[in-house]
């Protein structure tokens, strides 16, 4: 019941930051990252109702997956992903959120091609130039959007990022921005096989300022399952 409460909780403070900012709620989906944490919890926000799960672990989440069963949720990669995992990637998930060099959409593209699907990915910013994330550098995100929207068996769905953390949430308010305005940056391009439908930004201690800021998809982990063990 912990978990269904927390969820309801987020949902609605989700909901009071959409209606302060005019966003539309019902386009700001609310990703239970639920890495490190056992397929018995999934599955309790599975019986709840809750259906987007972020994990950042290949393994884990294969094992995970295969036990809750992959047409029993919809399922985000948010973690760094290396090319030689790809394969892996593509079979699991829906969405990968961490695409951030050509050479890994290539293969991404070559292991989605080989299963005939097209894999929905966003391309991560490191928003911050912070040298312990992953993400392209802002100059760097608009030329590895047209290369990587050239790919046939790739979709460009948006862009993800990860400002530092601030005691304040207020202080991570500009990059959420900085995010937005690339955005519309990539879309002004009018790229094939893209689309700017989504912000992968906002994470249980910010992701109502994100969400005032234009974000469609909001990582929460601790904040309905609790602190990592």
């Amino acid at each position: 019941m912990q978990i269904q409460s927390n969820i309801k909780k987020i949902h609605d403070e989700i909901c009071a930051a959409a209606q302060k900012s005019g966003q539309d709620s019902s386009q700001i989906t609310l990703i239970a990252v639920s890495k490190r944490k056992p397929a018995e919890m999934i599955q309790q926000a599975i019986d709840a109702g809750h259906r987007d799960f972020g994990e950042n672990y290949i393994q884990e989440a294969m094992e995970k997956i295969d036990l809750i069963g992959r047409k029993s949720a919809t399922w985000h990669f948010i973690g760094h992903l290396q090319s030689n995992k790809a394969k892996f990637a593509v079979k699991y998930f829906d969405l990968i959120h961490t695409v951030d060099k050509v050479k890994l959409a290539k293969e991404i593209n070559r292991q989605a091609e080989k299963i005939g699907k097209i894999q929905e990915i966003l391309l991560q910013v490191n928003i911050s130039h912070e040298t312990t994330k992953s993400g392209a550098e802002e100059n760097e995100i608009m030329d590895i959007a047209k290369q990587v929207c050239r790919f046939d068996n790739l979709h460009i769905s948006g862009l993800m990022c990860m400002p530092p953390f601030f005691d304040d949430p207020e202080d991570a308010r500009i990059y959420f921005k900085k995010l937005k305005q690339i955005s519309k940056d990539i879309e002004a391009l009018n790229l094939p096989n893209t689309a700017m439908t989504h912000l992968s930004m906002g994470m249980s201690h910010d992701f109502t300022v994100a969400v005032e800021e234009g974000a469609t998809l909001v990582r929460v982990g601790t904040a309905i399952f609790g602190a990592r063990e």
